[in-house]
């Protein structure tokens, strides 16, 4: 359409001068007259080829140069088609800015690479993972940078179908399940999982299971040894013999029903099934409960006394409240040798309810004290067993402290004492 708009405009124009010069000064003369015009438009037309050529070598971005006659025309199809170019590539950048936003977004880290092994692209989280990083290690050799003989042997198999589990890795302490999974020409991405906390939560369950099955054992094989023993031959015994082994008996089924008490109290806590009520629970009268308990616990082998400083109501689960108590004023009693001290305070400090357990027992080491709270982690097996303890005391009160959005500061030193600290917030206290 243009260069046909064009032909018909050189033709008039030919035509233009060419005539009245022919007439006037002949036909030699209109000739040159029709060539001299057809050169300048050729000139004209070179001017403006070279700003489309200079238009074309310049950057991405630069204006559209202006034109006259059929080259604004022309100037004006290009900026159309240039604007629809810059449009589709806007929308395609953008497409691809939300695409690599989403895979920096997964929970998963994700390394993508070509047939070669080279790395194409990798997202935040593989960058911590496999402590990488794109702007460094974009283009390097996957093997060279995860050169666990185990993922190589996995990397090159083929045999994707299953995943592995990765250790060892540049990060210390963490556990991965790796696969890889083809796409489109020799493409494949690697996908990484963190199993760290599955890893631990697992172990935590085989722990538990079997620390309760060892905890069961030895009061079971006490109960069943001396009733097969009084129950086969019991003529045998005297009477002061088969109190003896009968109190031994009871003593050992007292042991369980504590660790299976303990057991249904942890389990209610842990799911939220336990405590049906949140009601203002008085901090006095069940501190003297316990007291007595503690008094009864020690048999009058220790000094033990309870500070009120300031009488108060919590909101909360009475019966939770008074096992967590119960709990640390029992544990006091239990690991302090007869003739200390164990103090039981109620304070309010700085807006905050304290319950206060200090002694002057055994004490803690340090690298103890993290996992104090742990079910059935014991600093020492033999005197916690000695003194009638399942393990689980402490892990109940931090539950319990949880769900009343409260916490547990510890405070020990090995041979001079522990001071356990319950804290709850100011709205917990009910004025």
């Amino acid at each position: 359409m243009i260069w046909g708009r064009s032909f018909w405009l050189l033709l008039a124009i030919a035509c233009f001068v060419f005539a009245p010069v022919a007439i006037v000064y002949g036909l030699s003369w209109g000739l040159t007259a029709v060539i001299v015009c057809l050169l300048l438009m050729l000139c004209w037309h070179l001017l403006h080829l070279r700003q489309l050529v200079g238009w074309l070598e310049g950057p991405l971005n630069s204006p559209l140069p202006r034109g006259r006659g059929v080259w604004e025309i022309a100037f004006a199809v290009l900026h159309r088609r240039v604007r629809i170019r810059l449009s589709q590539q806007q929308l395609l950048s953008d497409t691809i800015e939300r695409f690599v936003r989403a895979f920096h977004a997964l929970p998963e880290g994700v390394i993508a690479f070509d047939r070669h092994q080279h790395i194409d692209w990798i997202n935040e989280l593989a960058e911590m993972h496999f402590a990488l990083s794109e702007a460094t290690d974009r283009g390097q050799a996957l093997t060279n940078l995860i050169r666990h003989p185990d993922f190589v042997t996995y990397l090159d198999s083929g045999r994707y179908a299953e995943p592995m589990i990765f250790r060892g890795g540049r990060v210390d302490g963490l556990t991965l399940m790796l696969q890889i999974i083809p796409y489109g020409n020799d493409q494949s991405l690697l996908v990484s999982r963190d199993i760290s906390q599955l890893e631990r939560m697992e172990a935590m369950r085989r722990d538990f299971i079997a620390n309760v099955s060892h905890e069961l054992k030895t009061p079971l094989t006490v109960v069943a040894g001396f009733s097969e023993m009084l129950s086969d031959d019991y003529e045998t015994y005297s009477l002061e013999e088969v109190k003896h082994y009968l109190t031994l008996i009871c003593e050992q089924n007292g042991r369980m029903k504590r660790l299976i008490d303990d057991l249904l109290t942890l389990s209610a806590l842990e799911t939220g099934g336990s405590g049906s009520n949140h009601d203002p629970v008085a901090v006095e009268p069940m501190l003297h409960s316990i007291l007595a308990d503690a008094q009864a616990l020690s048999a009058g082998q220790h000094e033990i006394t309870l500070t009120i400083e300031t009488p108060s109501v919590l909101a909360g689960y009475a019966n939770e409240l008074r096992s967590a108590f119960s709990n640390l004023a029992g544990n006091a009693v239990r690991y302090t040798s007869p003739g200390g001290r164990i103090d039981l305070i109620w304070r309010v400090h700085e807006g905050f309810g304290e319950f206060v357990v200090a002694d002057t027992g055994i004490g803690i080491a340090s690298q103890h004290l993290p996992r104090l709270t742990e079910r059935f982690y014991r600093v020492d097996r033999s005197r916690s067993r000695e003194t009638g303890g399942t393990g689980l005391g402490l892990a109940i009160v931090k539950h319990v402290l949880t769900r009343h959005h409260a916490t547990l500061e510890i405070e020990s030193e090995p041979g001079k004492g522990s001071r356990f600290t319950a804290r709850f917030p100011e709205s917990s206290l009910i004025n």
